[in-house]
This record gives C-alpha cells, sequence and structure tokens, in this order.
C-alpha cells in the first residue's frame, strides 16, 4: 500500500503566487549581480548565464526551434518581462531552473547575459511540481510529456488523480485519459513527441487493443497520412473484422462536385469543398504570390 500523499503548500493557486511584480530585466549587459530586493523565502536579483543549470527530469524536453527564435528577438528588443524561478544548489554557486528553461535558452541567444531571476525555497517534490504548473499553464508541453510528467508526480511525489486535478486545475478525465497514453507502445509514442502523429491519432490508436495491433495500425496511419477521423474509422474496422485497410473514402455528393466547379469558374482557382453533414471546410488553391494576391482582391 502506498504512503499517503504529503500535505501541499498551495502550488494549485499557479504561479502568480510564486511571482512578485518585477520591471523588465534589460536587454542590455547588466551590473553585477546583487540582490534585488527579499522578501521571506524569495529572492529577486540578475544572475550570470553561466550560473544558471536546467533542472533535472523537468517535464519539458522538446523546444521548439522557431518559437525559441521568436522568443530570443522579444527578449533583444524587450528584454525579459518574467524572471527565471530558480532554486539554489546546495554546496554550490549555481542555481538550478525551475520554471523557465525556455527563457534562459532564449536569453542565450538573445545575448542577454544577466537575465532576472527569483530564488526560491522548494523542496523536490514541489520543484517538480511547479515546473509541470508552469507548462501546463503555459500548454508548452506535447502530450506524452505531460503524460510522463504526471506519472511521475503519481509515483514519485505521491499524488492521487483528484490531487493533480486540483494542482494543475484540470479534471479527472483529462488527468486519466492523458495517463492512458502512456500503454502505447514507445515507438508510437516517439512518433506523438516527434509531430508524426497527433494526441488524437494516438488516443484513437489505444482502441485498437493489444501492442501488436497497436503497431500495425499505426504503420497503416503513418503511410496514408489518415486523419484522426479516419483512424477511428480504421480501428473501428480492425476491431470488427480483424483487417487493417483503411476504409474507402466517401464519394462527395453530385451537388458537392457542382459547387466545386462553380467555385473554381468564379474564382479562376482549384477549389475543394469539404461537406460534413452540413459543415466543413473550402480550399483554394493558388500557383503564387501573385495569383494569392489576385485571389485576396476577388474576395475582399
Amino acid at each position: 500500500m502506498s504512503p499517503p500523499p504529503k500535505p501541499r503548500r498551495g502550488l494549485g493557486r499557479g504561479l502568480d503566487a510564486l511571482l512578485p511584480a518585477a520591471a523588465a530585466t534589460p536587454a542590455a549587459p547588466a551590473a553585477p549581480a546583487q540582490p534585488a530586493s527579499s522578501s521571506g523565502d524569495r529572492t529577486v536579483f540578475p544572475c550570470a548565464l553561466e550560473k544558471l543549470v536546467p533542472k533535472k527530469g523537468q517535464p519539458r524536453k522538446h523546444f521548439d526551434p522557431e518559437r525559441l527564435e521568436e522568443l530570443a528577438a522579444s527578449i533583444k528588443e524587450h528584454g525579459l518581462i518574467e524572471p527565471i524561478v530558480v532554486r539554489k544548489v546546495s554546496g554550490s554557486d549555481k542555481y538550478e531552473i525551475v520554471a523557465g528553461e525556455r527563457r534562459w535558452r532564449a536569453c542565450q541567444k538573445a545575448g542577454l547575459l544577466e537575465p532576472l531571476v527569483i530564488v526560491k525555497d522548494f523542496s523536490d517534490a514541489q520543484a517538480f511540481e511547479v515546473s509541470l504548473i508552469e507548462n501546463v499553464q503555459r500548454e508548452d508541453l506535447n502530450a506524452i510529456e505531460f503524460a510522463e510528467a504526471l506519472d511521475a508526480l503519481v509515483h514519485q511525489h505521491g499524488h492521487t488523480i483528484d490531487s493533480l486535478a486540483k494542482a494543475i486545475g484540470k479534471d479527472r478525465s483529462t488527468i486519466s485519459n492523458a495517463l492512458r497514453l502512456l500503454k502505447l507502445p514507445a515507438s508510437i509514442r516517439e512518433s506523438v513527441v516527434d509531430g508524426e502523429l497527433s494526441e488524437g491519432h494516438a488516443r484513437a490508436l489505444l482502441g485498437a487493443g493489444d501492442e501488436k495491433s497497436i503497431l500495425r495500425a499505426a504503420a497503416v496511419v503513418l503511410k496514408k497520412r489518415l486523419s484522426v477521423r479516419q483512424t477511428e474509422a480504421l480501428v473501428r474496422s480492425s476491431r470488427d473484422t480483424g483487417d487493417i485497410t483503411p476504409p474507402a473514402p466517401k464519394k462527395k455528393s453530385v451537388g458537392v462536385r457542382d459547387l466545386e466547379l462553380r467555385l473554381a469558374r468564379s474564382l479562376g482557382a482549384p477549389c475543394t469543398v469539404k461537406d460534413r453533414d452540413g459543415k466543413g471546410e473550402i480550399k483554394i488553391d493558388y500557383a503564387s504570390l501573385d495569383d494569392l494576391d489576385r485571389l485576396l482582391e476577388r474576395l475582399l
């Protein structure tokens, strides 16, 4: 029997409870790091980048290069608006990043040598929870990173589904469904992390049954580049018939095909209409930027 969960100190309030109001760190090199303010168990000051180290086992493992460049450009222009939350590394002059590793990476790219940090006296469990809360609030974790972080909170830090839901502001079904993704084979989880499969694909594949069936279905999904709806249909079909062949695409009605032709003639461009029981989308193809400008003039 696992020990009862330990009481927690208000982490469910989110990051706002951690961060005092602070001015943006200027993008220009700062003076040598000196404490700027101190209150209770927190200290705020500009800290040299080389004294900051990423947190081991932090929930987020993938950092989108394009978004990182965008953040670096913003920091270069406006400075660091939100300080990095850290804790002191015992027996060292280093500080471990609890919340804000992406900001730390962007500061390196932007040339901001001494970003503003907030030092907090966190235990290991609290540091992990705060790191997870920040990423969840910013929606920075992919589905597998989120599930792995939740799993660690359950098995390493004594959380239950109910306490997790309260701590990170999600309902119980969201937590339970996220944890189910860890039942997928490792190769499928890697495909989700790499962006080859979406979270919707992963949830649909769970319904295929055993590991062998999931892997076979996933291979078809990746090869045929099936949508989530098509994946769901594939899984249903495989359960009923044992056949992994993707279902034949639904034929367009005469009315939809006629509408595509009329749109194409009117706009002078290929058009595709996808109808789903009265709802859907229209896709208009263009051959060049000049062609796009022409279409915009017709439409706007």
